[in-house]
C-alpha cells in the first residue's frame, strides 16, 4: 500500500532541524525524496538520524556551474523543492524560486527559515529559542517567580517550522493540481510558533489569561493542572480541568474538605497545590498508577514517562506508536490514514551514496553523468 503522496517527487537541499523534519513527514507519506548534499559532506555517525530516513542522496558542488545546471534538470521533473538556507542564498547559487519556476512553473518551492523571507530580522542568525522568544511563545512557559523555560526545540524548529512547512507544501500541492501553477511556501518559525499561541491570545482578550508566568490554569498555576513529584523522585501529571474530572480526582485522593470546593479560586491554588504535592510524595509513581487504575478513575491522570520509557507503555505498545529498526527505537509516522497509511522509509543515506542511481532514474545518461563527475561537479 502506498502513502497519499505516492508519485510526488521532492528535492531537498540538506539542512538542519526543521528542514529534514518537514521532508521526513513528506517521505513518510509516500513522497520520493532526493536530498542534495554538499560534495565532501561528512558521513553520518554510527547511530542513524531518523530525521534523514526515507530519501536518496546525491552529492554536488553547487558552486560549480555544471552542478547547478544538473540541479535545474532535476527541478524540471520535481513537484516540490525544500530548502532551509538564509534568504538570498539559493538566489546566489542560481537556484532561487524564479530560476526554478522558469524551468518548472508547477514547482512548489518551500523555504524554511527562522525569521522568514523578509522583515528587519530576515538576515539575522538565530535558533529555535530566539524565534519563539520573539513570537511570544517562550515567555509564558515556566513557573511563577522563575524565568521562561526553553521547551527543547519542539515549538520553533519542529512545531512552528517543520510541521508548518510540510502543511504548506501539502496545501500548495493540492492547489497546483488544480491550477497547474506552483508557488513559494514561506515557512518561518516565528510565524508558526505565533500561530501555536492562537488560543493564548484569545484567553488574553477574554481576560482569562494573566501575564504573570505560572499563575494560569495551563502554565502550572492551578493545582489541578500540573506535575507532582512522587516518593521515588519521579513524576505524575494531573490535568483535571473539567468539574467532572476534578470530582474524580478528589474522590481517589480523599479530598473531602470544603477548601477543595472552589476549584477555580486562584487565591487558593498555591495552598491546594502544596497539599497535593504532599499527598503525591507519599507513594511512588507506579504505586499511584495502580491506585488510579484500580479506582477506574477518569481523572485525567498519567505518569510522566521519559523518552526511554515511553515505547514500553501499554497504550503506546498496543498502537505501535514507536518502531525499532537496527537497534534504534523511534516514533512511528503520524498521523494515521486508513486507506493510504504512512510508513517509515529506509535508513538515512550517506551523502552522495545514490548519486549515480538518482541521475540515471531522473533522466541523465551515462555520458552526462561521467561528464559531471570528471568536471568535479558531483561526487
Amino acid at each position: 500500500m502506498s502513502g497519499p503522496l505516492d508519485g510526488v517527487r521532492v528535492l531537498e537541499f540538506a539542512g538542519m532541524g526543521p528542514t529534514p523534519f518537514a521532508v521526513m513527514m513528506l517521505s513518510d507519506m509516500g513522497a520520493e525524496v532526493v536530498r542534495v548534499d554538499r560534495l565532501g559532506a561528512p558521513a553520518p555517525g554510527p547511530v542513524p538520524n531518523q530525521l534523514h530516513r526515507g530519501r536518496r542522496s546525491v552529492a554536488m558542488d553547487l558552486k560549480h556551474p555544471a552542478a547547478v545546471a544538473a540541479v535545474l534538470r532535476l527541478v524540471e521533473q520535481a513537484d516540490v523543492l525544500v530548502e532551509g538556507f538564509r534568504p538570498g542564498a539559493m538566489e546566489r547559487l542560481g537556484l532561487g524560486p524564479e530560476a526554478c519556476a522558469a524551468v518548472n512553473p508547477r514547482l512548489v518551492y518551500a523555504r524554511v527559515t527562522g525569521w522568514g523571507q523578509d522583515g528587519p530580522y530576515a538576515g539575522r542568525a538565530g535558533h529555535d529559542i530566539n524565534y519563539i522568544a520573539v513570537a511570544g511563545a517562550l515567555d509564558p512557559i515556566g513557573r511563577a517567580g522563575g524565568p521562561p523555560v526553553p521547551p527543547l526545540n519542539l515549538v520553533g524548529d519542529y512545531g512552528g517550522g517543520g510541521m508548518f512547512a510540510a502543511f504548506g507544501v501539502a496545501c500548495a500541492l493540492f492547489e497546483a493540481r488544480q491550477s497547474g501553477k506552483g508557488q513559494v511556501v514561506d515557512a518561518a518559525m516565528t510565524d508558526g510558533a505565533a500561530v501555536l499561541t492562537t488560543a493564548l491570545h484569545w484567553m488574553r482578550a477574554a481576560g482569562t489569561w494573566h501575564e504573570a508566568r505560572g499563575t494560569n490554569r495551563l502554565d502550572s498555576g492551578a493545582h489541578f493542572y500540573d506535575v507532582y513529584e512522587t516518593a521515588d523522585g519521579r513524576y505524575v501529571s494531573v490535568g483535571s480541568i473539567e468539574p467532572q474530572f476534578y470530582a474524580e480526582l478528589r474522590q481517589v485522593l480523599g479530598l473531602t474538605g470544603p477548601e477543595w470546593d472552589g476549584q477555580n479560586d486562584r487565591a487558593a491554588w498555591p495552598k491546594l497545590k502544596a497539599q497535593l504535592a504532599a499527598i503525591f510524595a507519599t507513594k511512588t509513581r507506579d504505586e499511584w498508577c495502580r491506585v488510579f487504575a484500580e479506582a477506574k478513575a477518569d481523572a485525567c491522570f498519567a505518569p510522566v514517562l521519559s523518552p526511554g520509557e515511553a515505547p514500553a507503555d501499554p497504550h503506546n505498545a498496543a498502537r505501535g506508536t514507536f518502531l525499532t529498526r537496527d537497534g534504534v527505537t523511534f516514533p512511528a509516522p503520524a498521523p494515521r490514514l486508513s486507506r493510504t497509511p504512512a510508513a517509515a522509509g529506509g535508513p538515512p543515506p550517506a551523502p552522495g551514496q545514490d548519486t549515480a542511481e538518482v541521475l540515471r532514474d531522473w533522466g541523465f545518461d551515462a555520458e552526462a553523468s561521467a561528464e559531471l563527475r570528471s568536471a568535479g561537479a558531483i561526487g
